[in-house]
């Protein structure tokens, strides 16, 4: 079925909204931590992956709630409009800084950062779920993920271009009071877009609740071998990507010597995101889903690595690097959201049991473990290196956010274009099996031998 501009740009703005939250984190939490409440890179790194891995271990647990869930809303959408409000003043708590000291800063940190990370699982499983039950057609999909990320990155820009301007202009000097207002105004705004996506959208497909427990629903999952490689895919592209866009501020404070260009930098690699997400959808019309995703982060990993032979005094080089790499990284994302709905039919035709939230869950665990890893390493490698904050950096410590920042980040692309060798589901398959589906809702468990893309 074909859906309309409409639904597509509402469900897209549930992706704003989230990623007005998940962008400041990943651009800008790692520099509140050190820079404004003054906790260590090294505590920062502990942080980062105690209460990542903890928020990664509830995704299973969120997905098989939302399975079960029944009411007049639907199994998914019922979850941004009753989460929308605490999302959005728990984000606000996470951001604020009140007058503590010592080991009451680190305690409060880790109290509201587990918090936020609980609040985004809750109502960002339903809603990547809530992608997968909008639409049965393959290319439908990828056009409402392409939808999805473009306004998705929109959140980004808005992010990147109004965080730091937005902080100077309510904190007037005080970076604690600039960072909670801008939160303030970056949620409502938020939890405003959740509400008009849960308005905008429509759950067409609406498979039957699944009686089986949970562990009967995860060995289920688990004999879903294409789900499988997305997941270890998503762990490798999320360690490199957290890892280079946490310490883009830093690049472009410390090694270019340029804090006057950081919005300038970081808002041109999410327009940069915008155009690549946008180009999705017209990419794979034209060639192969699982080729055209493997050559774009070969690309992105290369330009990645490049990046490490750019000089300090090379900014226009600079800002050409990351505005590549970003284009041809993001313009694979809408792809591998696509091929997790691909995942739930051809489990569905596999084991006969569709469990849409839980595997959509299951790979935001690895995202989430990739997320914990990447900003931990980012903490620890500053550490490592000698970062002090506020404080001209050594050359050591310089080619340490350097190396950091390109040749590292550039080995999780790789590592990403080599697992999807392995990924198989094309789109004559899924036509096939989704064929299957329909002809017989009754059928028996399948073990189809899968063949290499070779369109």
């Amino acid at each position: 079925m074909m859906l309309t501009i409409k639904e597509k740009i509402a469900y897209g703005l549930g992706d704003t909204a989230s990623n007005i939250i998940f962008q400041t984190v990943m651009m800008f939490l790692l520099l509140f931590y050190t820079d404004v409440v003054g906790l260590s890179p090294a505590v920062v790194g502990v942080l980062f992956l105690v209460v990542r891995i903890f928020d990664a271990i509830t995704d299973p647990l969120m997905g098989a709630l939302a399975d079960k869930t029944t009411s007049k809303w639907g199994q998914f959408r019922p979850y941004l409009l009753w989460l929308a409000l605490p999302f959005a003043l728990i984000s606000i708590l996470a951001f604020s800084t009140p007058q503590l000291s010592g080991s009451s800063k680190i305690i409060y940190a880790f109290v509201t950062y587990t918090l936020l990370m609980l609040a985004y699982t809750a109502i960002n499983i339903p809603y990547c779920a809530l992608g997968g039950v909008l639409s049965a057609d393959t290319k439908e999909r990828v056009s409402v993920q392409s939808y999805r990320f473009v306004f998705g990155m929109l959140g980004g820009v808005i992010v990147a271009s109004c965080t730091m301007p937005l902080v100077e202009y309510f904190g007037q000097g005080d970076s604690a009071k600039g960072y909670q207002m801008t939160m303030i105004a970056m949620s409502s705004l938020g939890f405003i877009l959740f509400l008009l996506c849960f308005l905008g959208t429509k759950e067409r497909i609406s498979p039957p609740i699944e009686s089986s427990s949970f562990k009967d629903s995860m060995a289920s999952l688990w004999r879903n071998d294409q789900w499988r490689i997305l997941c270890i895919a998503a762990f490798f592209l999320l360690t490199g990507q957290v890892l280079k866009f946490s310490l883009a501020v830093y690049y472009v404070k410390y090694f270019l010597g340029r804090e006057d260009l950081i919005t300038a930098f970081m808002t041109a690699g999410v327009i940069a995101s915008m155009v690549g997400c946008a180009l999705a959808q017209p990419l794979a019309k034209r060639v192969c889903k699982i080729k055209a995703y493997i050559w774009l982060q070969t690309i992105s990993a290369v330009v990645c690595a490049l990046g490490y032979f750019i000089g300090s005094e090379q900014i226009e080089l600079a800002f050409a690097a990351f505005i590549i790499w970003k284009f041809f990284l993001d313009m694979a994302t809408p792809l591998l959201w696509a091929k997790m709905a691909d995942t739930i039919d051809y489990g569905h035709h596999k084991t006969g049991i569709r469990i849409t939230g839980l595997v959509y869950s299951g790979v935001i665990f690895f995202i989430k473990f990739g997320v914990a890893i990447g900003g931990a390493l980012a903490g620890w490698l500053l550490a490592f290196y000698g970062y002090q904050a506020d404080t001209a950096q050594t050359e050591a410590t310089k080619n340490g956010i350097l190396l950091s920042f390109t040749l590292f980040p550039a080995i999780g692309s790789l590592m990403v274009a080599i697992i999807m060798t392995r990924y198989t589901l094309t789109t004559e398959k899924l036509d096939e099996l989704q064929l299957k589906i329909r002809l017989n809702s009754d059928e028996q468990p399948q073990h189809d031998t899968l063949q290499p893309c070779t369109k």
